[in-house]
């Protein structure tokens, strides 16, 4: 059975850092990604990270929120620097695309994690 879980999130003041954990259980997964959810019907791409260590961003966290994993401890891993008030959302990572034109695209994602709130007070 596959479990994403991610523990962190939190409330942060504007300029702060945060970091973002998703460890998965079942299996290991070639691309592993997070995405966000503001209140509003659509989640938003941050960021994604191929088994190579390849790593793309969304233009808004480029330069700010950098993603890594461990193999061995089958994680992937988000820091968030120079948080703003418009990052605050509900964070998920999801697990799945094998392949990099899917990695943008949450419907290309088959497994997710609960969510965790992050809040940036200006």
């Amino acid at each position: 059975q596959v479990q994403l879980v991610e523990p962190g999130g939190g409330l942060v003041q504007a300029g702060g850092s945060l970091s973002l954990s998703c460890a998965a259980s079942g299996r290991a997964f070639i691309s592993m990604g997070w995405f966000r959810q503001a209140p509003g019907p659509e989640r938003e791409f941050v960021a994604a990270i191929r088994w190579s260590g390849d790593a793309y961003y969304s233009h808004s966290v480029k330069g700010r929120f950098p993603i890594s994993r461990d193999h061995a401890k089958n994680t992937v891993y988000l820091r968030m620097n120079n948080l703003k008030p418009e990052d605050t959302a509900v964070y998920s990572c999801a697990a799945g695309p094998g392949t990099v034109a899917g990695l943008r695209d949450q419907y290309q994602y088959r497994y997710w994690g609960q969510g965790t709130q992050v809040t940036v007070s200006s």
